[in-house]
């Protein structure tokens, strides 16, 4: 390295320093399809674009004026250097609620007052925190039951506290089986004990129950089956995101319905719900995605307006081949994609796409370029019926009316926090990540005191 040392040497490179240019360049050499670099003719494309001032958008009256927008963030640490299996975990879901009134009444201002753009944010936060490898709950115990346990104890204890919202994430699960003010009163579960013949799925209370069969205890939240993807050799930070997931869609079920049954006519039709990730569900938990998709549909049917919910990805391949159509000019500003069959299939180079996200996303895809160049892509809810199914769901904008009104916010928050950014997303993310390098060394220490594994103070001599 062209550095010199304070003994006159030149300094020595990192044996791992160039690990990622290496990577790089063997990458480059190597020969791939990659759908972002072959777009190819995309005159193909025009009959799938739609302008945004030709969808419905709301009149003055009705326009949204408010966006709640709801990010998690997940990091698994190791406690100690000597004892590198153990792994403890934290995660934490952020809501942020944004006034775009009292944010575009800034917009005109001379300077910018940052008293009035704080007192248009606000923000509550959701953390939890385990032991998600090498620790157990109790001595004799497997790694999966450590778990189940934990996140049944997680979602008795852990409240969703938000002015009049006080309700537990197990209350709002049994919330998102039933419908707007009437939970459901059971929940169905899978006995998790190996070689046990009950595998019809068992109705379980709050209190729990006892497996017919086998007698096994079963949680309610074991209907999540988290607990399938936990290994005893890892670290298993894939179920942890799973569990986050399912708590940032807990906490917009939870937000939304106290909208829903205070000012359903009044506030909840003029906000915006943005979840920071499209609308899916994946892994065990993939069947929320039905429930949530009936739950908002059911509060939609019973909400003056409907409700306005979307979700914003911001990394993936669809947004990898929308900023490529957006290098090629194939989107102007005020371009709508419909992501149909075909799209799908030169995005994914897939022989199947009308199957495509039938079984984990509850939102359709769109692809939107912002009147001020940004691209975004979104997953909105349909009014009904199903976004995605075995016969291609339904690709098209009318059987979305609030596209027009969400894409109005789009156009209004943009952000350049980050590439393509939107204010309430950005807001949310910023609440809800967890600082790097001295941030994860404090969560290291954490854990090492939680778990008893600090080392013991040094005597006085």
């Amino acid at each position: 390295m062209p550095y010199t040392q304070m003994d006159g040497r030149f300094e020595r490179a990192s044996r791992l320093g160039h690990s990622n240019a290496v990577v790089r360049a063997m990458a480059d050499r190597s020969s791939f399809f990659v759908p972002a670099e072959h777009v190819g003719d995309l005159t193909w494309l025009s009959a799938r674009i739609s302008r945004q001032d030709d969808l419905p958008r709301p009149g003055s009256e009705a326009r949204l004026t408010g966006v709640i927008g709801v990010d998690g963030s997940v990091i698994v640490v190791p406690v100690r250097d000597g004892l590198p299996s153990v792994r403890y975990g934290y995660a934490q879901t952020a809501a942020i609620w944004l006034d775009i009134d009292a944010m575009d009444s800034q917009r005109s201002e001379r300077f910018v007052d940052p008293v009035a753009l704080s007192r248009a944010v606000n923000s509550a936060l959701v953390s939890f925190d385990f032991p998600t490898a090498g620790a157990y709950v109790h001595e004799g115990m497997s790694i999966k039951d450590s778990w189940r346990e934990c996140i049944d104890t997680l979602f008795r204890e852990k409240k969703i506290e938000v002015n009049r919202l006080d309700q537990s994430l197990l209350q709002l699960l049994f919330l998102l089986h039933g419908t707007p003010g009437h939970p459901a009163l059971v929940l169905p579960v899978n006995c998790p004990t190996r070689g046990c013949s009950a595998k019809d799925s068992i109705p379980v209370s709050p209190d729990g129950a006892d497996c017919p069969t086998c007698g096994h205890r079963l949680w309610p939240t074991d209907t999540l089956r988290i607990h399938e993807e936990v290994v005893e050799d890892g670290s298993n930070n894939t179920p942890m995101s799973r569990l986050m997931q399912v708590v940032e869609l807990l906490v917009t079920v939870g937000l939304a319905t106290l909208l829903w049954e205070q000012a359903r006519g009044t506030v909840l039709n003029r906000t915006l719900f943005v979840t920071d990730g499209p609308l899916a569900v994946y892994g065990p938990p993939a069947k929320l995605r039905a429930r949530a998709l009936a739950y908002f549909q059911s509060m939609g049917s019973s909400t003056p307006g409907g409700v306005a919910l979307c979700g914003v990805e911001k990394t993936g391949t669809v947004v990898d081949y929308a900023t490529a159509l957006a290098r090629h000019d194939a989107l102007a500003a005020g371009d709508l994609l419909i992501v149909d069959a075909k799209v799908i299939t030169a995005i994914t180079n897939a022989h199947n796409p009308v199957a495509y996200g039938s079984e984990t996303y509850w939102g359709r895809k769109f692809i939107y370029r912002a009147l001020d160049g940004r691209v975004v892509v979104l997953t909105v809810v349909p009014v009904k019926g199903t976004p995605y199914d075995d016969h291609g769901g339904q690709p098209g904008p009318d059987a979305y009316p609030s596209l027009g009104a969400i894409l109005d916010v789009v156009d209004r928050t943009g952000s350049s926090m980050y590439r393509d950014g939107l204010i309430p997303v950005a807001l949310a993310h910023a609440k809800a990540a967890y600082p790097i390098g001295i941030g994860t060394d404090v969560l290291r220490l954490t854990a090492r005191h939680k778990l008893g594994l600090a080392p013991a103070p040094k005597s006085d001599r």
